[in-house]
């Protein structure tokens, strides 16, 4: 589809005249109403409902995501998450992210009066009122996230864990003037674009190609006469992209990327530089010299791992798996020896529906993650691993050093 996308009309001609919030377009035939909102204004779920009630549309489509509706609306009970799929497919690190996102947002919606989303939530309630279809037309946050630290740079991952970490943390209370602000603002929109300005890489996947996703998903909902309601910070993307056919780029930007040929190239070439070495050894200097290397091996691997499982307050049997997996996880870039201490502390001390519910705020406090199983799962992950990885650079460093020496 193609042409040049215009205003319809302008705001004293038309039948509703609604704030600068409300773009009227035209596409061929079809008329569409962008509603721009701030995704912690009550101002905007007002507008929302006006909308829609005086447009009654043939299709509300809203900036949501299945996963991140379930959320809102709370459809998807605590008690069906199956934590150790989750370990299973790798995806726990994501779970982490959304959480800790989810706090961050919870934390200023409790200062704002007006939970962020509402106005998304709202269009939902308003348009199943009036018995129109709603199409949910965001990227899969999983998508997002993963294509987003695919993007980013081994350095500025570092980064962003920390500056996401030390979010959780701040106790910052928003002034007068910046609540005003916040307000009158699509703030995850503007997060991103702060974000975008100090990581180009993350610009691209944040905002240009949810603004191509959205544009395109719109379009695709029935209907001659369509409510979108999106954050404000996407609307000039929109407006932008609409007109034109971006249809050829949308399974690429919808997919998880691909592993690159040359980080699988190194996850199996430190592995067997390992091997090769302590083989090498057993070659030139005899088997006692080779066992004592892969003796070494295992406990400068086995000890970090474990202390770091001990540091995370986990059951014993989690510090025992701890030590056993990494020397062998560290020859292998198929699974860190941080998902198997997980799904071991998973089956050990399973979190409770209450510490679910209570996660966001207890991720909040420094005690909180040791006091929270779930959040103490996730210490379980993070911990080990680091250790794990501590100790095939210094058991890695060690054998190649006694390979090289005569």
């Amino acid at each position: 589809m193609t042409g040049n996308v215009h205003q319809i009309k302008e705001q004293g001609d038309v039948n509703h005249v609604y704030s600068d919030d409300v773009e009227h377009l035209t596409l061929g035939e079809r008329e569409i109403l962008l509603v721009g909102t701030a995704h912690v204004s009550r101002g905007s779920i007002d507008l929302v409902r006006q909308v829609i009630a005086a447009e009654k549309p043939d299709c509300v489509c809203v900036e949501l995501d299945d996963k991140r509706y379930e959320a809102l609306s709370g459809r998807k009970r605590w008690e069906s998450l199956d934590l150790k799929e989750i370990i299973r497919n790798k995806q726990l690190s994501t779970l982490l992210v959304n959480l800790i996102l989810s706090s961050y947002q919870k934390k200023l919606g409790m200062q704002l009066g007006v939970m962020p989303g509402a106005e998304l939530l709202e269009a939902v309630r308003e348009a199943d009122k009036h018995s129109i279809p709603v199409a949910l037309c965001d990227r899969d946050v999983r998508v997002t996230l993963r294509r987003a630290w695919h993007e980013t740079s081994f350095f500025k991952k570092g980064y962003l864990l920390v500056t996401l970490l030390l979010s959780l943390f701040d106790k910052t209370e928003i002034t007068e003037e910046k609540l005003e602000e916040l307000k009158k603002k699509d703030v995850l929109s503007e997060l991103m674009s702060e974000l975008g300005a100090a990581m180009p890489e993350l610009k691209k996947v944040l905002i240009d190609e949810r603004d191509i996703y959205l544009a395109e998903k719109i379009k695709m909902s029935s209907g001659r006469k369509l409510v979108a309601v999106v954050g404000a910070g996407h609307v000039e993307g929109i407006k932008k992209r609409i007109g034109e056919d971006h249809s050829s780029v949308m399974h690429s930007i919808s997919t998880f990327p691909p592993v690159s040929s040359s980080l699988k190239a190194l996850g199996w070439a430190i592995p067997l530089l390992i091997i090769g070495s302590l083989i090498a050894i057993g070659l030139q200097k005899g088997g006692t010299a080779a066992g004592a290397n892969l003796l070494y091996w295992v406990l400068a691997n086995g000890i970090p791992s474990a202390i770091g499982a001990m540091l995370a307050w986990a059951h014993p049997l989690t510090i025992a798996s701890a030590f056993a997996a990494a020397p062998v996880t560290s020859l292998t870039p198929v699974i860190g020896a941080g998902y198997v201490t997980a799904f071991v502390q998973v089956l050990v001390r399973p979190p409770v529906v209450r510490e679910f519910e209570t996660v966001t705020e207890d991720m909040g406090t420094f005690a909180g993650w040791w006091k929270n199983k779930l959040l103490r799962v996730f210490l379980a992950f993070l911990l080990p691993g680091f250790g794990s990885m501590i100790g095939t650079w210094i058991g890695g460093v060690e054998i190649i050093s006694n390979l090289i020496q005569p």
